[in-house]
């Protein structure tokens, strides 16, 4: 155990420390929309704003950064993982007009979005525990963006798996996303990932997040409730994943 704490970091126990918090954090805002689920229009509203937002302010932008300013590569990756969802999102065997929390059991294209931003919270661990070994002032200031967006990214979560599934999927998925991050500084710990596979797993990333952002929970909020209020809650949202996007290192 000790030689495993000793391997997870410089100082291990407060890097450890970081990954429960960022965990913490998700789980919060994640438990917080699970609790407020009749106001789930609210949710939705600002989770379709902030999702957006992490595609285009945080996802894109790194992913142009990592591929030495490629815009049109990046762009391109961007909407491959667009397309990808897309098609995923709208396979015959997962179409059906019934909502699936009325059946009992969610369809299987329902994971896909709790999932896709579990998979992003693991990354943000990634970015953590690669951050730390730069320096530990670095990893910090890192570890401070993620934290506060992971709020949002622990709404997100519920809210898609609410859509999808019920309160019992989104709880699930909401524990994974929660446990991502910390697993993630782990594996930047232990391995290295390709430096050429960053950019266009970024930008992948950044195109389905795309997708689920315009493409589902903004139709699924107003459609819930049609009113300007819904779309304000979006533009609210994408502003908070500006003002915590310009709080991360450039």
């Amino acid at each position: 155990m000790h030689a495993f704490l000793a391997e997870l970091g410089a100082p291990g126990g407060r890097l450890i420390a970081v990954g429960a918090v960022t965990g913490l954090a998700t789980l919060t805002g994640g438990l917080v929309a699970l609790a407020l689920r009749r106001y789930l229009h609210v949710f939705l509203g600002f989770s379709a704003g902030a999702i957006l937002g992490v595609s285009l302010l945080e996802l894109l932008p790194e992913a142009i950064r990592a591929g030495g300013g490629a815009f049109v590569t990046s762009s391109v990756y961007a909407g491959l993982g667009f397309l990808a969802w897309l098609l995923i999102d709208r396979l015959p065997w997962s179409a059906t007009d019934e909502p699936p929390n009325r059946r009992g059991r969610a369809h299987p294209r329902a994971h896909l979005g709790p999932a896709s931003l579990t998979v992003h919270s693991l990354l943000d661990g990634l970015a953590i525990g690669v951050a730390f070994q730069v320096s530990e002032p670095a990893g910090l200031v890192v570890a401070a963006a993620v934290i506060l967006h992971d709020l949002s990214d622990g709404a997100n979560t519920v809210n898609l798996g609410l859509i999808g599934g019920g309160a019992p999927m989104a709880l699930l998925w909401l524990l994974a996303d929660a446990a991502a991050p910390l697993v993630g500084i782990a594996l930047a710990r232990l391995t290295h990932a390709p430096d050429k596979a960053l950019s266009p797993l970024l930008a992948i990333f950044a195109g389905s997040f795309l997708y689920i952002g315009a493409g589902k929970l903004i139709g699924e909020s107003y459609r819930r409730h049609p009113h300007l209020s819904t779309s304000l809650m979006s533009v609210l949202g994408f502003g908070a994943i500006y003002l915590l996007a310009s709080l991360a290192p450039p």
